[in-house]
């Protein structure tokens, strides 16, 4: 492909995300990868991986970041919960922001998908009590989720306002803004989809109740940061975490109706076609996004299963902004460069996403080396 035509894509133009000035359109979306340090601070091979993938005028996003000890579904997950993770998230921002980067730290609850030798023996929370056959990584590798319990709406303050701190801590590590992840089954998720949320109290029953607890959260980092520095994160009609919704086209229309309000940074969402890092269906058209469009009045950032040309073409067709690729940002740390110019990627190596060292994490060659 010439050098005109490269140029001419849409995916290397410039892009205003809130008040962020983006020199091209490639996302790093959040991807676990579960090397954080045993107390949930950052490790040195996490801050040289984000620096490695930094690029000028780019938009980064951080893998979820935990905003107490309970909220964990993953071990060797990274945590916001204590005054001392702040120290090692301001040297990751520091480092995307030497490479003129921009970075949204990701806030997740991991509701049900969690496991008692990660909580100190509680059970893990969910709207309602729906049992699934889930894994939760452990210090003892992968093993079946433990039993839920449904939480108590007397308990919700306390959570909103863990998400709070969390935002405040991001803020003073140095990050841009934060992202709440609602989607893949997670709390917030579970909460807005009706297949997991069988309440019949504030929090359940009809769309505007079930997304109550969502919109409480968005409220809360927007209190913080301001709605131009706060994204959120959705997978409608995904299936990963055994979520379902009866009427997902009623259930998300309304929720980014409502996220409108806030002005929000971007509206983050996940093809249906992927299923966590397992791509179900790569030819089936990007659906959501084309719904969505239609309702939410902020910027969209499409996730799930892109490449090159189809990034490219649903920016030209107008229903998104900017196209996320996680995959291949696993193993070209170049990847905008490596798009823009059509050169060929290093293979990903499924085994090593989720946990183990610099193997596989770090030591992937840029092009020109």
């Amino acid at each position: 492909m010439g050098t005109s035509k490269t140029n001419s894509m849409l995916l290397f133009s410039p892009f205003r995300l809130g008040d962020l000035p983006l020199s091209h359109r490639v996302v790093h979306p959040p991807l676990t990868r579960l090397r954080a340090n045993p107390d949930d601070s950052v490790s040195d091979i996490m801050i040289e991986y984000y620096r490695q993938r930094a690029s000028p005028g780019g938009f980064m996003i951080t893998e979820s970041v935990h905003p107490s000890y309970e909220s964990r579904g993953y071990f060797g997950a990274p945590g916001i919960y204590e005054d001392h993770h702040v120290a090692g998230w301001k040297k990751l921002a520091d480092a995307v922001h030497e490479k003129g980067a921009y970075i949204f730290m990701q806030l997740s609850h991991d509701g049900r998908q969690s496991h008692v030798d990660l909580s100190r023996g509680k059970a893990p929370i969910a709207p309602s009590v729906v049992p699934f056959e889930g894994l939760s990584f452990t210090a003892n590798g992968w093993v079946p989720v433990s039993p839920h319990r449904a939480l108590d709406a007397g308990e919700v303050p306390g959570l909103i306002e863990q998400f709070r701190k969390a935002a405040e801590r991001a803020k003073e590590a140095g990050f841009d803004g934060v992202e709440l992840h609602n989607a893949n089954g997670y709390l917030a998720d579970t909460f807005l989809q009706d297949g997991t949320n069988k309440r019949i109290d504030a929090y359940g029953g009809t769309i505007e109740k079930r997304a109550a607890f969502s919109l409480a959260l968005v409220a809360a980092l927007v209190s913080v940061w301001g709605g131009s520095r706060v994204g959120v994160r959705i997978s409608p009609s995904g299936k990963w975490g055994s979520i379902s919704d009866s009427n997902p086209e009623a259930t998300f229309g309304h929720y980014a109706q409502q996220l409108n309000s806030y002005d929000l940074a971007y509206l983050h969402i996940i093809e249906p076609r992927v299923m966590g890092t397992e791509t179900i269906d790569e030819s089936l058209p990007p659906v959501a996004s084309s719904f969505l469009r239609q309702v939410f009045k902020g910027p969209i950032i499409a996730a799930g299963g892109f490449n090159r040309q189809g990034a490219e073409a649903i920016l030209q067709k107008g229903d998104a902004d900017l196209v996320a690729f996680g995959r291949y940002f696993t193993s070209n740390p170049d990847l905008p460069e490596r798009l823009k110019q059509n050169l060929p990627l290093n293979p990903y190596v499924r085994e090593a996403f989720w946990g183990g060292n610099e193997t596989d994490y770090i030591d992937f060659p840029r092009y020109n080396q």
